[in-house]
């Protein structure tokens, strides 16, 4: 395994090119720990720029029916936070793209803050996605993460504040991760709306890299996020994939959304 790449650089080796970036989710350790690591590979194999993988967790207050279903199956299957490290390692032997961790904070706590983070350089990760604590509230993770050289992705949200959302700038490292409740089908222009209006707000409290996460599900749907954001994030379309298909179909669903970064 050669050394970590950065997310940023990623995108902004991306924006040089002249196209967006596209970030995949998946749990770990779903359907189980293996087929996570190949479903995973495949992403990145089929034109998934940067890879977010996510903790399973009992309360996983923030994800969609999907996700939920999958993480709950991985921690019926014997899910273990240490697992989270086996499957960074092993993916980062495969691909070079760098992988981040998406994980509630609870899970951290209990590993040890120091201890979780240690282990994820040392498995080649390359930082943290945590949805449920703001800077203001994670002055310890700060820290840790400025010791060990790691991202930080925090959440903004069209509710939050401008000085909200400045601080969350100032204190993000890798990019920011903006985010739009989800409405109803059919709701999606009112969605995507919310979306440009947030990305516009980050960038003028000078985000420069800014992913959006709205329940984009299509290539085209990538390409509208892009037309305004430096990349887009697609995670239950792709758990659907998995759990509907194996790893062929979230190899073909990552293949089709990769089409969206060039158009």
């Amino acid at each position: 395994m050669s050394g970590v790449t950065s997310v940023a650089s990623t995108i902004d080796a991306n924006r040089r090119a002249g196209t967006g970036s596209l970030v995949g989710y998946l749990p770990v350790g779903f359907p189980d720990l293996a087929t996570s690591v190949d479903a995973a590979v495949s992403l990145v194999e089929n034109g998934v720029d940067a890879l977010e993988l996510g903790v399973p967790y009992s309360d996983p207050v923030m994800d969609g029916l999907a996700i939920q279903k999958a993480t709950q199956a991985a921690l019926a299957a014997g899910f273990r936070v240490r697992d989270v490290f086996t499957a960074v390692e092993a993916i980062r032997s495969r691909v070079e793209a760098p992988v981040l961790v998406m994980t509630y904070w609870n899970p951290v706590l209990q590993y040890g803050p120091d201890r979780f983070a240690n282990a994820l350089v040392d498995a080649g990760g390359a930082g943290l996605i945590t949805p449920d604590i703001t800077p203001d509230s994670a002055a310890p993770w700060i820290a840790i993460s400025e010791r060990t050289g790691l991202d930080r992705v925090f959440l903004a949200a069209p509710s939050s504040t401008d000085e909200r959302l400045a601080e969350t700038v100032a204190a993000s490292r890798g990019f920011v991760y903006a985010v739009s409740t989800m409405g109803i089908t059919g709701a999606r222009q009112d969605v995507d709306a919310a979306a440009r209006s947030l990305v516009a707000r980050l960038r003028a409290v000078d985000a420069h890299d800014v992913c959006v996460g709205i329940g984009i599900s299509t290539g085209d749907q990538v390409a509208e996020v892009l037309q305004y954001a430096d990349g887009a994030i697609v995670g239950s379309a792709l758990v659907t994939a998995l759990a509907e298909h194996g790893v062929a179909g979230v190899a073909r669903t990552a293949a089709a959304l990769a089409q969206g970064r060039t158009r």
